[in-house]
């Protein structure tokens, strides 16, 4: 593979580590006391789910996320900083991917009908799966360093 200024593996280390950057931002401005404390995260996503025209859709977020929607708000907080965390160092790379492009999925599949974020998820999972099959770790990473995958 040609390229320039940097290595093949080196230019899919920067879009990890972008991809990463991406994830800790959304984490980053998200109303932490909002979700927690008024559980207005979850709340939105509720009134989503419940309008939304797809049947699994609203059963699979009554029968998940509804009875626990305090949980569910920190597993969604702190899953965005984790994947952030890890795909910019590296660490765990194949599994911060493999779950942030399930997470972009449900996200995507919650909103299908509201679009004003729809571009961004399926960027976010295409930028997972490419650097999931390139195998992305493969340098600038805690996972090589430690020779792991």
């Amino acid at each position: 593979m040609d390229s320039i200024w940097l290595t093949g593996a080196e230019w899919l280390a920067v879009l990890r580590v972008g991809l990463g950057l991406w994830w800790l931002e959304s984490w980053r401005h998200k109303d932490k006391k909002g979700w927690f404390e008024r559980g207005t995260g979850i709340a939105w996503a509720s009134d989503v789910a419940a309008k939304h025209r797809w049947a699994a859709v609203r059963g699979g977020f009554d029968t998940v996320v509804a009875p626990r929607p305090r949980v569910m708000a920190y597993v969604v907080v702190y899953a965005e900083l984790a994947l952030g965390l890890g795909l910019i160092a590296g660490f765990l790379t194949p599994v911060a991917l493999v779950g942030g492009l399930l997470l972009n999925v449900m996200y995507l599949v919650l909103m299908i009908h509201d679009w004003a974020e729809q571009g961004q998820n399926a960027m976010m999972a295409l930028i997972s799966l490419v650097a999931l099959f390139a195998m992305s770790w493969q340098t600038w990473s805690l996972d090589h360093a430690l020779g792991l995958f």
